[in-house]
């Protein structure tokens, strides 16, 4: 009987593990870069799990409300935090076909090592085919999916099941 419950317990085990993969593959994620930006500095934002083209991030450390674009579930954008904001974590909220997702970004106590906001000299930004081929440079979601988590759901219970089935045939042979 020890035996059965040890495979019951690990069953368990693999089921509990296995459940917040799941629903980190359904949730919805708020990535800002830099991760703790300091005050003037620009950020970029990005948002997985929305439905929709865009979205719009609104906190009290943008100088202005960040417009995400993007497709497949992942969108992405840019704003500047606040010259005049004092250190500390900050709200963000994004809101994306009638969801909100809930993002924290941490504006750092030092900005002194920061590199400028915006460029000292004018930059070279090429042309040509890059203009006319955006839709390759769209953000994709990558890893797995929920597809991914349900099928391990699934093959951890046949695995606890055959495990289950053979102790118990190998219990009423020894009888």
């Amino acid at each position: 009987m020890g035996s059965l419950r040890l495979t019951l317990c690990t069953g368990a085990l693999a089921v509990v593990a296995l459940a917040p993969a799941a629903q980190a593959a359904d949730g919805r994620e708020v990535s800002v870069t830099p991760s703790t930006p300091a005050a003037g500095a620009d950020l970029s934002l990005r948002v997985t799990g929305c439905e929709g083209r865009t979205a719009t991030a609104v906190s009290a450390a943008f100088v202005a409300d960040a417009r995400l674009t993007g497709a497949g579930g992942s969108l992405a954008g840019e704003t500047r935090v606040r010259s005049s904001i004092e250190p500390g974590p900050y709200d963000v909220k994004i809101t994306c076909a009638d969801v909100e997702v809930q993002g924290r970004i941490t504006v750092a106590a030092d900005g002194g090592g920061a590199a400028p906001a915006s460029p000292a000299a004018p930059v070279d930004a090429g042309g040509g085919w890059t203009a006319t081929h955006l839709s390759a440079m769209e953000p994709h979601v990558a890893g797995p999916g929920t597809g991914h988590a349900v099928t391990g759901l699934v093959l951890a219970g046949v695995a606890a099941t055959a495990v289950v089935l053979r102790r118990s045939r190998r219990s009423r042979e020894a009888d």
